[in-house]
């Protein structure tokens, strides 16, 4: 930029040589300066007033076009547009191998109040009570006209009862969203899920928390966002376990026994398709624990899982499997059971007089407990301590339930020669029907050992705690002695103890078992036995294995009371059979073989 100088020299030199003033040429070139620069300023001021002016213009517009398309549109609540997939943070449902809802989330609302807000504290809480008729009235009254000021008067409440806490109007009533976590079976399959209870609490939301059964278990999975709100499918079929319960609680009053419980397993995977324990409870309000007195006693024991019980003759088939296995009897083999059997002051009688000898597969037809005792001397507590071990009767039940580490067997204090004779009949060694349900089905299974779950197949499976026994897969005994042992248990059903149990068109085998229950001031009680019995149908193609016990049963049906299994735990067994078998989708098979891997199954003429 080129600026003209105030006192050029050209015109300096012509305004002396005139005789003018040169300092009026240096005045007039800042005036003209001035001028310039002022034009330029101008100019600049009246160009940014235009760009203004049309900004404040197009803003006009498009403020006036946007109120005019708010008037003319229909009010509605502002919706949040999100094109991803949402992360759910609720906990997760759980639901039956058929995708039937066993617990889900409702949502409901939390009550609460703000004392200082409130205009008629000692009025409102007359109404609350009349709404809520559990709130105690003189402590509502002292929290709302004491110094609180916040104050939770209910954790959830119904749609109904929110409306009716708003008729009261009071500013100081609050509502807070909450979800809860709902059984909507009730009472079904209660011990297999627990239940819930809320854990941290705030005003608009609580976090869920499971306290007991497949609900605490997996309680880190069913709150894990990450999951995408995908549901813990478990194993069980919800109609078979309502069948199963519905027989079992008319068993056990027919029985007038003091509890119940039965499991039903899938053979070749160990899916527990129904699983109860009676008495039960509703998660949906769930007791308070026992503090005192015997655990049993309460709703909340599971006694498939945590009721350590002696289970009498079914532990028979094992000692004769174990002796078949090791190559030291047939099912031919005669068995002395001439008795009583002395070992030492202790002698070891059998219910009835069998004669002085019994084959191997009539030892175990006709529950001699004498026959069983010879069986394991010739094994030996050694060798049947591994046994029993491999099948899993040593060890608490690997199943995904918080309690299954807490049935922990109950072992002899020294596994002697006398120890492992009364275990082998059942005695003197304590287990779960679970754990007597997973060795039955690892016999059904071909010897190849099964573990209990209750995840079905391809669900996300929890760690084993412990490993114990034999890994599952492996072989425990021969397919060809489980098919021979398989073979014994029918023979129990259409000749022996548990004739009760055969039902038509679904060839159950089992073997039933009579226990007297300890006392806790030493020995045992005259009166009162743990009877079960453990079934596997159908036995030509083994698919489920059900085990059923029945607390202190007496049957009144006849002159005199009777209490053994094959009178009480068999019949209640037969009729789950008969009810659950066609659901299970087994098709009835009208003819049963006379014989079956070399064994007779009927009675002779």
């Amino acid at each position: 930029m080129m600026r003209t100088p105030l006192r050029p020299l050209a015109r300096i030199l012509d305004a002396r040589a005139r005789g003018e003033n040169p300092d009026a040429i240096e005045r007039e070139n800042r005036r003209l300066r001035g001028e310039a620069t002022r034009d330029k300023a101008r100019q600049r001021a009246e160009g940014r007033l235009l760009v203004m002016s049309v900004l404040f213009l197009a803003a006009f517009l498009t403020v006036g076009l946007r109120m005019g398309s708010f008037a003319a549109s229909r009010p509605e609540e502002p919706q949040t547009d999100i094109s991803t997939e949402q992360i759910h943070a609720q906990r997760a449902d759980i639901v039956d191998r058929k995708g039937r809802v066993l617990a889900t989330n409702l949502l409901t609302h939390a009550l609460y109040a703000q004392p200082p807000m409130m205009i008629d504290p000692k009025g409102t809480v007359d109404k609350l009570v009349a709404i809520f008729p559990d709130l105690d009235r003189e402590r509502l009254i002292k929290d709302f006209t004491g110094g609180r000021k916040f104050v939770w008067i209910k954790k959830r409440i119904s749609p109904e009862q929110m409306q009716a806490v708003h008729d009261i109007g009071d500013p100081g009533l609050l509502f807070g969203p909450r979800e809860m976590r709902l059984y909507p079976n009730g009472h079904l399959a209660a011990h297999i899920l627990g239940g819930s209870r809320y854990g941290t609490e705030g005003v608009n939301s609580a976090e869920i928390l499971g306290v007991a059964g497949i609900e605490k278990e997996y309680d880190g999975w069913l709150r894990d966002p990450g999951n995408g709100g995908q549901p813990l499918k478990l194993s069980l079929d919800l109609t078979v376990q309502a069948a199963l319960e519905d027989v079992l609680a008319g068993g056990m009053k027919l029985m007038n026994a003091k509890g119940a419980t039965a499991v039903l397993m899938k053979v070749h995977t160990g899916e527990i398709v129904a699983m109860a324990s009676l008495p039960d409870f509703d998660p949906n309000d769930r007791p308070a624990p026992l503090l005192k007195g015997d655990p049993s006693d309460s709703p909340l024991f599971n006694r498939a899982v945590q009721g350590m019980y002696e289970l009498g003759s079914t532990f028979k088939i094992f000692a004769v499997a174990q002796a078949m296995q090791d190559g030291l009897v047939t099912p031919s083999t005669m068995i002395d059971t001439k008795g009583p059997l002395r070992w030492g002051k202790f002698r070891i009688h059998d219910f009835h007089d069998y004669g002085k000898q019994l084959s191997v597969t009539d030892v175990i037809v006709h529950s001699s407990n004498i026959g069983t005792a010879r069986i394991v001397q010739q094994i030996g507590p050694e060798k049947q301590r591994e046994f029993l071990g491999k099948l899993g009767l040593l060890e608490p039940s690997p199943v995904e339930l918080i309690e299954a580490p807490t049935g922990r067997p109950i072992l002899p204090s020294k596994w002697s020669e006398l120890s492992a004779m009364t275990i082998g009949y059942g005695h003197g060694l304590s287990d779960s029907p679970l754990q007597l349900a997973a060795a039955y089905a690892t016999i059904a299974n071909d010897g190849k050992r099964v573990l209990p779950t209750l995840i079905a197949q391809g669900g996300p499976r929890e760690p084993h705690k412990q490993e114990f026994g034999a890994p599952e897969g492996d072989q425990v005994v021969s397919p060809s002695v489980a098919r021979k042992a398989l073979a014994m248990m029918r023979a129990v059903v259409t000749r022996g103890t548990a004739s009760f149990g055969d039902v038509a068109g679904y060839q159950v085998a089992g073997k039933t078992g009579t226990a007297d229950k300890p006392n806790p001031q030493g020995g045992y009680y005259d009166d009162k036995v743990i009877s079960t019995f453990a079934g596997v149908f159908p036995v030509t193609s083994p698919e489920y294995v059900l085990v059923l016990t029945l607390d202190e049963p007496t049957d009144t049906s006849g002159k005199e009371p009777r209490r053994t299994a094959g009178w009480t735990a068999v019949p209640v067994a037969a009729e789950t059979i008969r009810r659950v078998a066609p659901l299970l989708g087994l098709r009835p098979e009208p003819t049963t073989p006379d014989t079956l891997d070399g064994i007779r199954l009927v009675k002779k003429d």
